[in-house]
């Protein structure tokens, strides 16, 4: 039974789907101004695997994530490298979806951008206005806070605790400082779009509803984002839309935690963080993967190059187990006739109670943490099975390791970890034959018991790099 945290309850809910068979999920993305951020690609990430695992379960998952292409921040960023608020948006968003890309990270159902989506916003703001909930002054609308009854039960604040803790811009127009900009006029000589208050644009908070309910329906199963979204973007997300249609907007919150970097939270107004590209630039994608999912989602996170190189380390351990099986099941042609005396029920007992553990892990809000936990003791046992004096490549071993294969695969590709030869093995084809005409030498070197040479062979690779290790199955090799 898959349980989530839903941020609106404060605790663990049955996760049961409005319509069933199928799960309506909408994440809030990026702000397009500059290069996303390793807290963006957390958020990312995150919700890449919450919907890999939905869809394991069964669910049809209908997945969309919005672009804000259109606010102050972007003017200003647009007019320091020369371009238009459009192009600008364009650049970055573009930038974005190659990023994700790169991270392995499954495409949304729907990427959409507010600028797309003006209409829509329009006639959300003008049922908001029908419905007492919103006033217009000198072509802005506001949304009015206090008219909404159950403002704040996301963030678990009263009105008045808001309104002591908040920062708020003065705005004299404005019947209550809480209130927030529907629609707004545009700064001047910008882009902007007609509406029945002006020309202007939308404000931050109604495009993600506008949105939302547009492509999902008034209601819909999950919305996430960062937990830093929760007050004000959200909970004025809630307050809008439920206000405009009358249901429940989403059913379940799921709000991931921070990337901190020497404790403070990563974020570009600090001036703290590293761009993905800079990221990709020093680590592979799989290894930004691991390093984020080691800890749950929910919790905030530490980053520093200590914690990525022990993150790495366990990669390189199921690396090194999808390169040594491929290696035995697809490219080794001998399969020994004869029967073994190895017994290949232990392994398919193993596999079938490491996929049940997986589950478990994961049924309990995503834990992927604990999840990675499982894999690395199928790893585990997956290589004692191969490592077994017994075990030879005879057909029945064979078909049973393809079949733990196929698990491990199975689970890891869950957490979106590729494990190919681009991010684990040098694959320069001009290496791998010269590391085949050099282990050759050293085998033909064993065979003739000149096993000084071997050695020296072996410790020289070692000294250069490459560690070469002697199995039952024969001789492997690694870049170290």
């Amino acid at each position: 039974m898959l349980k989530v945290y839903n941020t609106l309850t404060r605790k663990k809910e049955e996760f049961i789907s409005l319509k069933e068979g199928k799960v309506g999920m909408y994440v809030c993305g990026l702000t397009v101004q500059n290069y996303s951020h390793l807290g963006h690609i957390r958020s990312a990430i995150n919700y890449d695997v919450i919907r890999r695992y939905l869809e394991y379960k069964g669910y049809d998952v209908t997945y969309i994530m919005n672009f804000t292409d259109v606010n102050e921040k972007i003017v200003s960023r647009a007019a320091e490298e020369g371009l238009t608020m459009m192009e600008l948006a364009e650049k970055y968003a573009r930038a974005y979806l190659e990023d994700i890309t790169e991270l392995n990270i499954k495409p949304a159902t729907r990427y959409v951008k507010a600028t797309d989506n003006i209409d829509a916003i329009i006639k959300m703001i003008a049922t908001l206005l029908e419905r007492g909930y919103a006033y217009e002054v000198n072509g802005n609308v506001y949304f009015s806070v206090d008219k909404f009854e159950d403002y704040g039960k996301l963030s678990g604040r009263s009105l008045d605790e808001m309104q002591a803790g908040a920062r708020l811009d003065v705005v004299e127009e404005k019947r209550n400082p809480m209130d927030f900009a529907l629609w707004k006029k545009a700064p001047e000589g910008e882009k902007e779009w007609d509406s029945p208050w002006g020309k202007g644009w939308p404000g931050w908070h109604i495009e993600c509803s506008a949105m939302a309910t547009k492509y999902l329906g008034d209601s819909f199963d999950i919305h996430g984002g960062g937990s830093d979204l929760i007050f004000p973007h959200h909970e004025n997300e809630i307050a809008q839309s439920e206000a405009c249609t009358g249901h429940t907007f989403a059913k379940y919150w799921l709000h991931n935690g921070p990337v901190n970097l020497k404790g403070e939270k990563m974020s570009k107004s600090l001036g703290n963080f590293f761009t993905t590209r800079e990221l990709l630039e020093k680590y592979k994608a799989d290894e930004i993967r691991y390093f984020l999912l080691t800890k749950n989602y929910r919790t905030p996170i530490d980053f520093s190059e200590e914690e990525v190189e022990t993150a790495k380390a366990g990669l390189k351990r199921l690396s090194n187990l999808s390169q040594k099986l491929e290696s035995l099941l697809f490219n080794n042609e001998q399969l020994e006739e004869v029967e073994g005396n190895l017994s290949t029920e232990g392994i398919k007992d193993t596999c079938r109670k490491r996929r049940i553990d997986f589950e478990e892990a994961m049924d309990d809000d995503f834990n992927t943490a604990l999840a990675i936990g499982v894999i690395h003791e199928l790893v585990r046992d997956i290589n004692s099975f191969i490592n077994s004096p017994d075990f030879t490549l005879q057909q029945k071993n064979c078909t049973v390791l393809k079949e733990a294969y196929g698990v491990f695969k199975e689970l890891t590709d869950i957490l979106g970890l590729s494990l190919d030869d681009k991010a684990n093995i040098n694959n320069d084809e001009a290496v791998n034959n010269l590391m085949d005409f050099i282990l050759k030498i050293r085998e033909e070197a064993r065979e003739q018991k000149d096993y000084q040479l071997a050695d020296r062979i072996r410790d020289g690779l070692g000294e250069l790099g490459f560690l070469v290790k002697d199995t039952t199955q024969g001789v492997e090799w690694e870049r170290v």
